[in-house]
């Protein structure tokens, strides 16, 4: 249909709504309903009044109200936005106190221009500024958003926006559209009942279902009776959604006769036959499609002529029952199964009947009672809707804007919620939920809201997705601690310096390797690696409670450190070697304990984890070692009291860090790797 129409004049004109509404069932047509554009003719013909076009369409207007434009709703983007925000405040006043610091430490203002000193400071407070931005944080978390976007496209799974990528990791409520979704939209048949053995059943079976006209429970046959009779028709009359039944006749061979395919309770209305009749209405109970096969002799079966205003139903005797059943993805249930293992509630909102929709339900493993609950009677009451949600997970006769309702009720009741679905229809419910995933056949409307799209439309790719997410959150929280256990004891430091007025204790070369040394290098790594810990709420509260605890004690370290050496001066060596030596024990002190907390972060050691702190370890070594390199980073390494001071100081800071570390993983707030 190519725009919204009243229908004038139809005869067995039957539509498929199901990309709009969710309906799978075709829905006959008379003279006065509303046809909507999108939907598609199936059965009959008609004529119609066009009613609403373009915008004004109900397709359009659903597609209008998805396409506009939010961003996925990301803890972990939020939660660094806050920090980076926080920090920027914050650096205001503190380069203040730390310009003014330096230019005193050197003389004061007039002294420190008239002797050209001022640069020397300028460079100082700018090392001081720039150490207390974590500058690579969000760096590598685009990284690791991208490399688990590249990850999932190799499995067919489209990441429409970077940050969704944690985004099923968080979620608690899973809403799944049933047809097109949990089911690849067509029927199958389950199984069949024979009551007589009338020969070549089971060929006018093929025949029903290999017919060009063929509608969607007979064309289920064709996968499982193929052997057709070689004898033309002699009569046939298609299937209709008004009298319910097809019917053919055969002339000769092991098919003569009347045979007719139908609804139990009209082919067989005389009620002469109580069994199928009672079968039919037990699978009919459960949500399921059946449809009879019936047969009847003909004396002269060449001279019978089928028309529907003369066709009896008469005599005919049933043959076998057979029970329908939309045909489920073969791997629905298993993911499912994942998800509940996980804790993640799961509910199916579905436009159809919420018995078929039971009935599915109950295949894919939902263990409830009753036949799924209608949502024609569901509340329109925001508090009176959550309640009936916290204990409905199955519901049929869901409009677009009553999925759209739901999605917003269990977000407002504080779940994190997905959505998948494939049709126009969803299309409200997948742009409002939290993650909205897509199938691969869906709509183009529903494709272009969602942030995930299954481009094959294998259902077995979420729980990859949820392990990309999990790895994300868990690795970006790990990188978040270094860097702002950095920019804690930065930012402590500058306040301190600038207030008593001290040279800055480092260079910006030897900032350089404390930054790679111990944050930018194993950060790379530590991001990308392997990481399957499930998603614990509370990105930026544990990342404070152990950032700045732990950043707090490396400044201290580092003024203890300082303090000693400006107090107690080695005058054995010209002053510019006793501030040298005084750099190089704050630069050793930052970069001995800044390496435990490294250690601490990258626990449980693996092979990848190991390697990768004794390779910082060993990068350290080196650098003391060699003379170039001592030379080229300034490092003038400490003597006599102010060494021992250093490697004391620099024990009790990793021993604070240590029961720092033991302290928080008891209460939960940092956690190892599963």
């Amino acid at each position: 249909m190519p725009a919204d129409a009243i229908v004038v004049d139809s005869e067995g004109l039957e539509i498929d709504e199901s990309l709009l509404t969710g309906e799978s069932e075709l829905v006959e047509k008379s003279t006065g309903d509303l046809t909507l554009s999108g939907s598609v003719v199936v059965a009959g013909h008609g004529s119609a009044r066009v009613y609403r076009v373009g915008a004004e369409s109900y397709a359009a207007a659903l597609t209008a109200e998805a396409r506009r434009f939010s961003l996925v709703n990301s803890e972990i983007r939020n939660s660094i936005n806050r920090i980076i925000l926080y920090i920027a405040w914050a650096l205001i006043p503190i380069i203040v106190l730390v310009i003014n610091g330096q230019m005193s430490a050197h003389g004061g203002w007039k002294a420190a221009i008239a002797s050209g000193d001022w640069r020397i400071a300028v460079v100082s407070a700018v090392a001081s500024i720039v150490a207390m931005i974590p500058e690579g944080l969000v760096l590598l978390t685009s990284v690791s958003f991208g490399m688990a976007a590249v990850s999932l496209a190799r499995r067919q799974v489209l990441v429409q926006e970077l940050p969704a990528v944690e985004g099923l990791a968080r979620v608690d409520v899973v809403c799944l559209d049933k047809t097109g979704t949990l089911t690849e939209g067509h029927m199958e048949l389950a199984r069949s009942t024979v009551f007589d053995e009338v020969p070549g059943w089971q060929k006018v079976l093929a025949w029903m279902g290999a017919h060009p006209n063929a509608n969607a429970t007979a064309a289920a046959l064709a996968a499982s009776y193929q052997d057709s009779p070689q004898e033309p028709p002699t009569a046939e009359l298609s299937f209709n959604s008004a009298r319910k039944f097809s019917a053919v006749t055969f002339a000769a061979g092991s098919v003569a006769g009347e045979w007719g395919l139908g609804a139990p309770e009209v082919v067989l209305s005389g009620g002469e036959h109580p069994e199928p009749l009672a079968a039919a209405f037990e699978a009919a109970g459960r949500g399921l499609r059946t449809v009879v096969l019936a047969h009847r002799p003909v004396a002269d079966a060449a001279q019978s002529e089928l028309a529907a205003e003369d066709f009896s139903l008469a005599g005919l005797a049933p043959v076998a029952l057979l029970v329908f059943r939309e045909k489920v993805r073969p791997d629905a249930a298993e993911t499912l199964r994942y998800f509940r293992e996980q804790g993640v509630e799961l509910k199916i909102i579905s436009g159809d009947n919420p018995r078929t929709v039971a009935a599915v339900a109950r295949e894919v493993g939902f263990d409830f009672t009753g036949d799924g609950y209608d949502a024609r009677e569901l509340p329109e009451d925001e508090a009176a809707l959550a309640a009936v949600l916290e204990r409905e997970n199955v519901l049929g006769r869901v409009t677009p804007e009553q999925k759209k309702a739901i999605v917003l009720a269990l977000q407002r009741n504080g779940h994190v919620v997905a959505m998948t679905g494939d049709g126009v229809n969803d299309a409200l419910a997948l742009k409002h939920a939290d993650i909205g995933i897509a199938m691969g056949s869906g709509a183009a409307a529903t494709k272009a809201v969602s942030r995930l799209v299954l481009l094959d439309g294998q259902f077995s790719h979420l729980p990859s997705v949820v392990a990309e997410g999990r790895r994300v959150i868990a690795n970006v929280e790990r990188v978040a601690n270094l860097f702002l256990t950095k920019t804690t004891y930065a930012i402590m430091i500058s306040i301190v310096i600038g207030i008593l007025m001290w040279r800055y204790p480092f260079l910006p070369r030897q900032l350089s390797i404390v930054s790679s040394m111990t944050i930018g290098i194993p950060a790379f790594f530590l991001a990308l690696l392997p990481n399957a810990r499930r998603y614990q709420p509370g990105f930026l509260r544990r990342t404070l409670m152990f950032a700045i605890p732990s950043g707090t004690v490396v400044a201290a370290c580092i003024i203890a450190v300082y303090s000693y050496a400006i107090t107690f001066p080695n005058t054995r060596v010209e002053p510019d070697i006793a501030v040298g030596e005084a750099q190089t024990a704050a630069t050793m002190t930052v970069l001995l304990v800044a390496l435990w907390i490294l250690g601490t972060l990258a626990r449980p050691f693996d092979k990848w984890r190991g390697l990768l702190v004794t390779a910082m370890v060993l990068g350290l070594v080196l650098i003391m070692a060699i003379p170039f390199a001592r030379k080229f980073f300034a490092l003038d390494i400490p003597q006599g009291g102010l060494l021992a001071v250093t490697i004391a100081v620099t024990a009790m800071g990793c021993l604070a860090i240590e029961l720092l570390y033991r302290f928080l993983k008891k209460r939960g707030a940092v956690s190892e790797r599963e």
